[in-house]
């Protein structure tokens, strides 16, 4: 795969595996991914942070593999609804950069 991709190009390849594949879940279904995914970043973040040591034989590094998997996820959804993720991402920063513009100095 290449690396320079749109984000229009990962929903669209994304859907197209998914559609190849048996088609999407039921939303609760990939809500539940969602979650699950969530609750392993969680543990990973945990683990990099030292709150919470691995065990010795799951002692490698799985933070990005667990945020790929979860915007996997997050774009099925995406795409089930047939939501622009570009289009709101960029009315979200919109909305904070606007919002919090002095918030935080």
């Amino acid at each position: 795969m290449k690396k320079n991709i749109s984000f229009d190009e990962i929903q669209s390849q994304i859907n197209d595996w998914i559609h190849n594949h048996g088609d999407y879940w039921s939303p609760l279904s990939m809500l539940s991914a969602v979650m699950e995914e969530l609750g392993e970043l969680a543990r990973e973040i945990n683990h990099q942070e030292g709150f919470k040591p691995k065990k010795l034989q799951q002692s490698e590094s799985k933070l990005e593999e667990e945020l790929g998997d979860l915007q996997f996820s997050i774009v099925c959804i995406a795409n089930y609804y047939k939501i622009d993720l570009v289009d709101v991402l960029m009315k979200t920063m919109k909305k904070y950069f606007k919002r919090d513009f002095i918030r935080f100095e």
